[in-house]
């Protein structure tokens, strides 16, 4: 059997039930090195935190992250709050020799990204590790894409042109949730969904953004006021108030090993639900992915045209532990992969992938487009920011 560890878990909504189920099956289906036990779900209301850890499968509740942090039986802290609070609850459990997994964004400034950047370098050093959950790199087609270029099948990368649509809030009396409100989001469809797409492409190519010019805009500047929520969904309140994130954003860019690059982001794209698309051009090859189509990866080697790999194969990364081939997986799988890649990470004293320090890399690009766009789309270095 393997050695148990504990999590606690700090928020219980879209993300905390996608991490929740992770938790919970990751033992099932993957022979991890040590055996998660669900200790604590932590959220700010007692009677909802309650009932959210028994429907979910934790044995306790809190209701203050700090008590959390302090438990004798919680070694792993899993936060998926907004990102308002990331760092200061990311700093204090590795200060407390807490492992952390933090929710995309990593933060909602850069500032805030290299002090949680710095205090992960610090605790890696007593041993204690944290990661970024940038789950669409655990997509087995995504990884699949990653391996062809790692073998050079791609050779020198020319393109890197990614989009990623939705069209949660595209009704303008969609109430005004969190995420569309600076101070806890942080910035709008660049961050909350543009962020996965740069990672994406970073992880794909092994390369990075080093320039960027953007544009960005809010097309619903006023919204009414949000009664409730739960996930993308939202009932209404009475009042009105400002958007303060951008609802979409463009920008172009060059990749560190001198490709040229595209990406949009927008929660606006009517009729498109959660297409995460990205298609690399190489002088050699060519690969493209949709998450509309998550268990497909089109694959091009000179100029013969695109064929279509069905990603289910049990040499495929991560496949070989689910179904038969041919029977696909779903959203919640790449999760479960994600929590697999920590655990073992922690075991081996490894430093886990994406680290706080690609979380810090995606904040920077975040931050040159906020700049690039307030000044009048102007080049902007991403390590400048």
């Amino acid at each position: 059997m393997s050695a148990r560890i504990g999590v606690g878990l700090v928020g219980y909504a879209f993300m905390g039930r996608a991490h929740s189920q992770a938790w919970r099956n990751v033992a099932a289906f993957f022979d991890v090195p040590l055996r998660p036990a669900m200790a604590a779900l932590c959220g700010r209301s007692a009677e909802a935190t309650a009932q959210a850890a028994e429907r979910l499968g934790w044995a306790a509740a809190e209701t203050d992250w700090k008590r959390l942090i302090e438990r004798d039986d919680v070694q792993i802290v899993d936060i998926c709050t907004p990102g308002d609070s990331h760092a200061e609850i990311a700093i204090a459990a590795l200060a407390a020799g807490k492992h952390v997994i933090c929710e995309k964004p990593l933060a909602n400034t850069v500032a805030e990204a290299e002090a949680m950047a710095a205090a992960a370098r610090a605790a890696a050093g007593r041993g204690v590790h944290a990661m970024a959950a940038f789950s669409y790199r655990r997509v087995p087609a995504v990884a699949l894409a990653r391996r062809y270029v790692q073998e050079g099948r791609l050779g020198q990368i020319r393109h890197v042109r990614a989009q990623y649509l939705q069209d949660w809030i595209v009704d303008p009396e969609f109430p005004l949730v969190w995420r569309l409100q600076s101070d806890k989001a942080g910035s709008g469809a660049l961050g909350d969904i543009g962020a996965h797409a740069i990672d994406t492409a970073h992880f794909i190519t092994g390369e990075h953004l080093t320039e960027v010019a953007a544009l960005t805009e809010t097309f619903i500047k006023e919204r009414p006021l949000a009664g409730s929520s739960s996930g993308l969904t939202a009932g209404g309140a009475d009042g009105r108030g400002p958007v303060t994130v951008d609802d979409a954003a463009l920008l172009i860019g060059r990749m560190s090993g001198g490709g040229l690059a595209s990406f949009e982001a927008t929660r606006f794209a009517t009729g498109r639900k959660n297409a995460l698309r990205i298609e690399v051009n190489g002088a050699l090859g060519s690969l493209a992915f949709d998450f509309e189509s998550m268990n497909e990866l089109w694959f091009c080697e000179g100029t013969g045209g695109f064929r279509r790999i069905l990603v289910t194969e049990p040499d495929h990364p991560y496949t070989g532990a689910w179904w038969p081939p041919g029977h696909g997986l779903g959203y919640e799988h790449a999760f479960t992969h994600e929590v697999k890649d920590f655990l073992e990470a922690i075991a081996a004293g490894t430093a886990p992938e994406p680290s706080f320090d690609d979380g810090l890399r995606v904040q920077r690009v975040l931050g040159a487009v906020e700049d690039s766009a307030a000044h009048g789309s102007r080049l902007t270095p991403t390590e400048d920011v």
